[in-house]
């Protein structure tokens, strides 16, 4: 699909548990429990409450693991509901961090902003 190659890493639909912070409305500070709906190697959709802002920095925790990612909101879907899509993609690539076993091919080489190239174990 000509939609899919222009991706930078592959998406995958995983619902996986996080914690997000931040500050709601730029300046009540917020902590929800919610989950993705999908996810690839740059970050992902959840369903948030808190009223975000475009470009805003979050925190995102991995409920299983702990390990923690600062994230940019770079995506809002329609609220339905009280809840919103929101898409957040991490201030680097970190594939590692959704716990995929079989991760897309195009995950395992990720360029970092310093250029290394990365691959997950």
């Amino acid at each position: 699909m000509a939609y899919e190659k222009q991706r930078r890493s592959r998406r995958l639909l995983l619902d996986v548990p996080l914690v997000v912070s931040g500050e709601a409305d730029g300046k009540k500070a917020f902590r929800e429990d919610t989950f993705t709906l999908v996810v690839n190697a740059h970050g992902a959709l959840v369903v948030l409450a808190a009223n975000v802002a475009m470009g805003q920095r979050v925190l995102v925790m991995n409920a299983k693991t702990l390990e923690q990612r600062e994230g940019t909101v770079a995506y809002f879907g329609f609220p339905y509901g009280g809840l919103t899509n929101v898409g957040i993609e991490f201030t680097q690539p970190v594939p590692e961090f959704w716990r995929v076993g079989s991760p897309p091919d195009d995950w395992k080489l990720v360029p970092h902003q310093d250029e290394r190239r990365f691959t997950p174990s």
